[in-house]
């Protein structure tokens, strides 16, 4: 008995599992933290040379499949880097944003993580998962975003950090009338 424990539970195997509970336990804290509208601390999340960007939905054929997504020297929905994210936390915060008042009811849920790269010479790993979102504002405005999310995790000082962020929303055309919640 004591030799199939050995067998599962491998130095190798404890490793990758302590790295991806720290992985969920980093994407549930920033769920909670954009719920909670505790914005600056979410910003603490994400390295200093941050890439947040989400590339536009295209209808193509299925012989183009590869280009359903506007490529990284195109333009897409977001494309922030810390400082612009900085200043749309600011202004949000200032709770004169036109978008935003009275505030939204957001929740997020977050599933599917999973390790897709392990770490690389840059000391970075990728992490893919998906993420829906589902927001509501004033009576009867309902929105309901999912999107697959491709991250690319660094350790600093000890702490996973988000370094790289690519959403891929799955709708071409934009139902919702803004695009305040983040993801």
């Amino acid at each position: 008995m004591a030799d199939m424990a050995e067998t599962f539970l491998s130095a190798d195997r404890l490793r990758y599992l302590d790295l991806m509970r720290e992985v969920e336990d980093l994407f549930y804290r920033e769920a909670d933290l954009l719920d909670e509208r505790q914005y600056e601390a979410w910003l603490d999340l994400f390295t200093d040379d941050l890439r947040y960007w989400m590339p536009l939905r295209k209808n193509v054929a299925w012989r183009d499949r590869a280009d359903d997504f506007s490529h990284d020297d195109e333009v897409g929905w977001l494309d922030d880097d810390k400082a612009t994210l900085t200043k749309r936390v600011k202004q949000l915060m200032t709770g004169i944003h036109w978008a935003e008042e009275p505030i939204s009811r957001v929740a997020h849920m977050v599933s599917n993580i999973r390790l897709a790269h392990d770490v690389d010479a840059g000391g970075e790993m990728r992490i893919t998962c998906r993420i829906f979102i589902y927001r509501n504002r004033m009576d009867t405005e309902t929105d309901f975003l999912i999107a697959r999310r491709e991250d690319n995790l660094r350790r600093i000082d000890g702490a996973l950090k988000i370094a790289r962020r690519k959403i891929l929303l799955e709708q071409s055309v934009l139902m919702a009338k803004n695009l305040t919640a983040f993801f």
